[in-house]
């Protein structure tokens, strides 16, 4: 562009600029820094409702059949008559807890947030390549949440058959009370839900494969823009295919075709339905649920790679194999979806075959935990509260990854499949460690998201307080799923055989809820800070990428000026050719300097 055409491009923007009426900037805004922020904002509601979910049904846990004032007010009498939760909420509780956090709080809340407010700026564009279908994408978000929440006030109840929602509870709207009005919503949500990530996905990758500035090659890329390209290209992939199962199931529910319904009987009748395989539905949707696992935890892994340098003031260690193990865990991830099935009657040989690929995958996020650990050693730490829920991170990552060696066993899984070991698992390695990376990244870059420092003191309770908590919760739950006590039982008070572990779903109870009510420290923080926070400086954090550079105000374009061109790649800290301890993206290479290459 000539400085004659740049100027005028300048003067538009800066005109457009103070245009902006309430609506057009913070509500139907195509500013990717504005619409990261309604993402995460909603997120964060979302994440409010299915913790509180959480805590109820846990309450029901420790304390089977007991009256609580809570349920009757939070319930109504329908379905806590008396005080006593009812067994049918209690199913659909569980299942939309799972569903919120899985899709509207995980997939959103990292991916929605910090896709767009990372991509544009750290690879050095004015925006995203397109604003609109950015914008629109934001409001297919807020539509299918909204419509999620509003199965939880229909007659019969919200959807309960699980997260997974497998046929033919899901099939029959006959089946049970939450087959009926509660589950066509949930598959409406789910739909619209998709369309959104689809549109979003497209955007990032488009971005990032156009837009990067003049000198930012692939490999001059932050860790977090290939995590979330990356992640984007896995749900490209793999999203549509539970669009496909979402809508065989309303054709099923409402059409009377039978894709994965056959012979069923209800109450003595038979139902006309042949011909289909409810086994069939587990394939497609977990050829998503699969690659969905990574599609939360590596945008999280992306921001901890990030955090992690940065806080270390040490380059990052093996960045190229970095790269390479997120490209591995994309690709094994699309192939190791049968290991959710070994138990739904799968030929022994192809349980061995998954059991293979499962394995596989535990060798790149090993690198990605031995890499982490090996930037920390001997760095000078900055221990913020940012970098403690990324270390937190690295922690959960770990141990809940070792368990998934016993699952991914076709053998060994046998044994404890559909027990509290897996909810023990899978919260560990994908919903906890994917939270403290959503944490971490919040409190990383909310000074560039609003202008204003969190409050470090609060961060610090926020962090132990949740740490403590996570593990009191998660850790006890091995055991009694490995002394066999089933998930999703309303009570177990009819099994004598697990009475004896009552007491540890009691002490389970008291660390979700101490932990659920101490969210409240980081939604004061958050909220608060928005307001009356300390100012931000441009650079709080000494940091090299290129989102650092912008102003601290927000403009619409990012740089007042030329975009700034990329010289060097994205970890130059403690460089010791240069007196500070960072050295920016966009500062050239000095005469005979040497590339501390990667």
């Amino acid at each position: 562009m000539s400085a004659e055409g740049h100027d005028h491009a300048q003067d538009h923007e800066h005109e457009h600029h103070h245009k902006d009426t309430f609506i057009t900037k913070y509500i139907f805004s195509i500013d990717h820094k504005m619409i990261s922020k309604q993402y995460l904002i909603t997120g964060i509601i979302m994440g409010v409702i299915g913790v509180m979910m959480s805590m109820l049904f846990r309450l029901q846990l420790a304390w089977p059949e007991e009256s609580f004032k809570i349920f009757n007010l939070l319930l109504g009498d329908k379905f806590a008559p008396n005080g006593v939760m009812a067994n049918d909420i209690y199913l659909a509780l569980v299942t939309i807890h799972g569903t919120i956090m899985v899709f509207f709080v995980l997939t959103a809340g990292l991916s929605g947030t910090f896709s767009n407010l990372l991509i544009p700026l750290q690879i050095g564009a004015r925006d995203m390549a397109s604003g609109f279908l950015n914008m629109i994408s934001y409001w297919l978000f807020f539509l299918s949440s909204v419509i999620m929440l509003c199965s939880l006030f229909v007659e019969a109840g919200p959807a309960s058959a699980g997260w997974t929602i497998y046929p033919p509870l899901s099939a029959l709207p006959q089946a049970i009370p939450g087959s009926g009005a509660g589950m066509t919503l949930w598959l409406v949500s789910m739909a619209i839900f998709i369309a959104s990530s689809l549109m979003g996905s497209l955007n990032y990758i488009v971005t990032v494969i156009n837009l990067r500035t003049k000198g930012m090659s692939m490999t001059r890329l932050p860790l977090t823009i290939w995590a979330f390209f990356v992640t984007a290209i896995i749900g490209v992939i793999s999203f549509p295919v539970l669009l496909s199962a979402a809508l065989l199931l309303i054709f099923d529910r409402s059409f009377g075709t039978s894709f994965f319904l056959s012979d069923i009987y209800i109450a003595g009748e038979v139902l006309h339905y042949q011909g289909g395989s409810p086994v069939l539905f587990e394939h497609l949707f977990w050829f998503l649920g699969h690659p969905e696992v990574y599609i939360i935890i590596l945008p999280a892994l992306g921001i901890t790679s990030e955090i992690i340098a940065t806080n270390s003031r040490k380059p990052i260690f093996g960045y190229r194999a970095m790269i390479m193990s997120i490209l591995a865990i994309a690709f094994l991830s699309t192939i190791v979806w049968g290991h959710h099935m070994f138990i739904s009657g799968m030929n022994p040989f192809l349980g061995s075959v998954f059991t293979f690929t499962t394995l596989l995958i535990a060798i790149p996020s090993a690198v990605k935990a031995f890499n982490y650990i090996t930037t920390l050693w001997k760095g000078n730490l900055q221990l913020n509260p940012a970098m403690l829920f990324s270390i937190g991170l690295v922690s959960t990552f770990i141990t809940g990854g070792l368990t998934g060696i016993i699952l991914g066993d076709s053998t060994l899984d046998i044994n404890v499949h559909d027990t509290y070991f897996v909810v023990a698992h899978f919260h560990l390695v994908m919903g906890i460690s994917a939270l403290y990376g959503m944490f971490a990244g919040i409190y990383h870059w909310y000074p560039k998201m609003f202008g204003r420092m969190l409050n470090k003191n609060l961060g610090y309770i926020h962090f132990w307080v949740t740490a403590v908590c996570a593990y009191g919760v998660f850790f006890p739950m091995h055991f009694i799923g490995l002394a066999g006590l089933p998930r999703r039982y309303y009570t177990n008070t009819n099994f004598p055989l697990f009475d004896d572990l009552q007491n540890v779903n009691v002490l389970i109870t008291v660390f979700a809820i101490v932990g659920g009510v101490f969210q409240l420290v980081f939604l004061f923080n958050f909220f608060s800070s928005i307001f009356y926070g300390k100012k931000a400086v441009q650079n709080p954090w000494k940091s090299n990428t290129l989102e650092w550079t912008t102003p601290v105000e927000h403009i619409h374009g990012n740089w007042p000026g030329e975009i700034p061109e990329v010289h060097r790649w994205a970890y130059d800290y403690s460089n010791p050719g240069h007196d500070v301890d960072f050295v920016p993206q966009n500062v050239p290479m000095k005469e005979g300097e040497v590339v501390l290459h990667h």
